[in-house]
This record gives structure tokens, C-alpha cells and sequence, in this order.
């Protein structure tokens, strides 16, 4: 356990060195109220309850795997800090899954400039405090509790926990409207930034989905995914029990291949994609592609309740068109055929517009206690929003649907 400091009369808060000192069942009650976890990552509604989406990356076995497997530790510069909230009986009131940070990779929320301006005024911007799910630029919920009190004082714990370790800054990223709204008013900064997600607007097919598109941008996407299979390449769809170590030996070939030559770093180790694939099978889909009976190409997504999450692609054969087939027309066909109502295809990527994913707004917060680089910060981020939203519009006027749909946000 870490440091136990009294907040008001009604909480406490501690902070934890790993996930595994909260129990899973308190943490899962927190993190995605109203659902059931059973084994392999099988969800279902608590009977008699209006339930917000299910998030997987909240949950304990994903923030247990990137522990367990030695990809989030201190040697990895991701030194695991949770907060705990306790109220007045001792229950567990809300938790925030945090990070002290020896670096800013792994985040896609760049803050780079800011720590060398900090380090240029005298200061150590790093260890910083990272309130995120690692690795992982989807947006969920990062203040965990069900309860607008306990959610505000979670707020407020986090700026404590930053001035009592004497941090240069706290940061909350890929957080959902609600929890930024509460850190707005506990004074933290608001950047914006913008993805690209597909909306399923209760299709029954993908041709369906391109009925609704311009002539020309329909005909080009038809021939892009005729084209991508054309090599005599297959796909295969591979999940919950499906799933083997054979698939995890091929897909990690791919990941290693492609993040090594596209970043340099890739972040997650072979024991990660094991233990992930142990703990949370029924949530995860693997898009392979497969060419005179190997392996080629593959994409790694996460399912929720309400969406799908692509999250890591990777390949050993070049071939054309092939990474928007696997990654983003197959993601739409899965959404489609589970009836999930958004596809989040990961960070950046204005080459998904084409392709039926409009831009959406994402969000994060920021607590940065020294005034003089508050102030310079927070007239950048002033900019920055203005830029982010008038690009966000270019981008959805140029989208392929033919009457061209508005703006979409989260």
C-alpha cells in the first residue's frame, strides 16, 4: 500500500503498487458497473439494472495482463500508483488506474514539447503522473465509480497525489465527457484531439454500408477490397476459444515485424498476448489473413458491449490495399455481424475517412501545478482546440457518404 492521506470527512484515499492489491470483483463493480465478468472475459448484464457500455480495457484482467506480463513496470518506465477511494465504512467508493512515468511513450497524447519547455525553466518533468490505460488510445472512463461525489473527489486525489510526490503534472487521457467534465471543474486543463470511428447505423450488410456512400467513393472501395484479396489471400475471423498459441506465435511475428520498422519500440512482450488471450478470450478478435496456407497478416481487436476496438496490425508480406482490408473493411463486416454500434480504429489516420470512419473528438486533462507553466500551457492547448475543431469539420465535409454526414462526437 501507499500513502494514506484523509480527504474530507467522507474519504480516504490510498494508493496501491499493483491492481492485484484491489480485489477483481471490487474493481470490475467500479470500473463497469451493472456487468458480470466470468471466466474469459464473458460479460452479461446485472439483472434489474441500467447499465452504461462495458469497457474491456478498464477492467482488471486487462490492466492485471499489462502488469502480470512485465509490460507496465518500473523497468518499462510504467510504475503502476492506483488510487483507491474509501468512504466512510471503509468500502472502496471509486479507483483510478495511474502510472508514474518515467517517459511520455505509449501514451498517444504527446506532451514531448511540454517536458523539454519544463526542463528548459529548471524543472524535472518526469516521473509524471499518468491516469490511462497503457498502450491503449481508446476512450472509457478513468474516474471509476458510479457515484458524482466519489468522482469528484477522485478528481481532487489525483491532484493531491501529484503534489504530495512534488510531480510537474498529472494527466488523464483517452477520458470519456463525463470524467473530463469533473477535472475540469477541479481545475484541470482540456486538450482535444480527434480519431476516426465507424458508425453502424444498423446495417444488416457492408453492402448496406456503401449504398449510403457516394457512386465513386462506393466503386473504388469495392475494388480496393477486391483487389486486397486478389493474391489468393483469405481471412479468417479467430476468437474466444478459437484462439491458439499457434495464432499468437503468428500474430506476434507481425507485430514485431511492422512496430519495429514503423516506431522502433513496440511496447508489448509475447507473454502479454498469452495471458491476454487466458484471461479475456470471449473479448478479443484476431482478423488473419492467410496466403498458401500461412499465416501472413493480422489485426488484434478488442470487443466491448457496444463496439469493437482495433488495436494492433501487423504483417510479413506486402501486399496492396491488404491493411485497410484486414484492419478496417473486416472491423465494419465483424460490427455488422455482431450488431456493435461503433468501430474505434485506433489513434490517428486520415486515410480511414475514405473508408467510412468519421472524425470524433477525443479528450484528456491536465493538472499542472506550477503557475508560470500552466499559463503557457493552457494558451497553447486554447489554440490547439480551435485548430483541432476546424480541422475535424474539414475532414467531415470530405467524407464518402453522399449527403455527408455531420460531425460525429463522443
Amino acid at each position: 500500500m501507499g500513502v494514506s492521506r484523509a480527504m474530507t470527512e467522507s474519504y480516504r484515499l490510498q494508493t496501491v503498487d499493483g491492481i492485484g492489491r484491489v480485489p477483481k470483483h471490487i474493481w470490475d463493480s467500479l470500473a463497469n458497473p451493472g456487468w458480470q465478468v466470468a471466466d474469459h472475459g464473458r460479460i452479461s448484464p446485472k439483472e434489474g439494472t441500467d447499465v452504461a457500455a462495458f469497457n474491456p480495457f478498464t477492467s482488471h484482467d486487462f490492466l492485471r495482463v499489462c502488469e502480470s506480463s512485465g509490460c507496465v513496470s518500473s523497468k518499462a518506465g510504467w510504475l503502476p500508483h492506483h488510487l483507491v477511494l474509501e468512504d466512510g465504512t471503509g468500502a472502496t467508493a471509486g479507483v483510478v488506474p495511474a502510472y508514474l512515468k518515467g517517459h511520455s511513450f505509449g501514451e498517444y497524447v504527446f506532451d514531448h514539447s511540454w517536458a523539454d519547455a519544463y526542463e528548459r525553466m529548471g524543472g524535472s518533468y518526469y516521473p509524471k503522473l499518468q491516469v490511462s490505460v497503457p498502450f491503449t488510445p481508446a476512450t472509457g472512463p478513468r474516474l471509476l465509480t458510479a457515484d458524482g461525489e466519489a468522482r469528484a473527489a477522485l478528481g481532487r486525489g489525483i491532484a493531491m497525489v501529484a503534489d504530495h510526490l512534488s510531480l510537474s503534472s498529472a494527466h488523464v487521457t483517452f477520458a470519456n465527457e463525463t470524467d473530463v467534465d469533473t477535472l475540469q471543474t477541479e481545475g484541470f486543463l482540456l486538450r482535444l484531439d480527434q480519431q476516426f470511428h465507424f458508425e453502424n447505423k444498423g446495417y444488416d450488410s457492408y453492402d448496406q454500408f456503401l449504398g449510403e456512400l457516394a457512386s465513386r467513393k462506393r466503386k473504388a472501395l469495392k475494388r480496393e477490397r477486391r483487389d486486397a484479396l486478389a493474391p489468393g489471400i483469405e481471412i479468417e475471423w479467430v476468437t474466444g476459444s478459437d484462439l491458439t498459441e499457434a495464432h499468437w506465435d503468428a500474430f506476434f511475428a507481425f507485430y514485431m515485424d511492422t512496430g519495429s520498422r514503423k516506431w522502433g519500440r513496440p511496447y508489448l512482450n509475447r507473454t502479454f498476448f498469452s495471458q491476454v488471450s487466458d484471461a479475456m478470450s470471449e473479448r478479443i478478435l484476431l482478423v488473419m489473413a492467410k496466403r498458401e496456407g500461412r499465416y501472413i497478416a493480422g489485426a488484434l481487436n478488442f470487443i466491448g458491449s457496444d463496439r469493437l476496438y482495433g488495436r494492433n496490425w501487423g504483417c510479413i508480406e506486402d501486399h496492396p490495399f491488404l491493411h485497410f482490408e484486414v484492419c478496417y473493411h473486416q472491423a465494419i463486416d465483424f460490427a455488422i455481424h455482431r450488431k456493435l454500434a461503433i468501430v474505434e480504429a485506433g489513434a490517428q489516420g486520415e486515410h480511414k475517412l475514405a473508408r467510412g470512419y468519421l472524425p470524433v473528438t477525443t479528450r484528456s486533462a491536465h493538472y499542472l501545478p506550477d503557475a508560470k507553466f500552466r499559463r503557457a500551457v493552457a494558451h497553447y492547448l486554447e489554440q490547439e482546440r480551435l485548430a483541432v475543431l476546424e480541422t475535424a469539420d474539414a475532414f467531415a465535409a470530405q467524407g464518402p457518404f453522399r449527403r455527408g454526414d455531420l460531425l460525429q462526437d463522443d
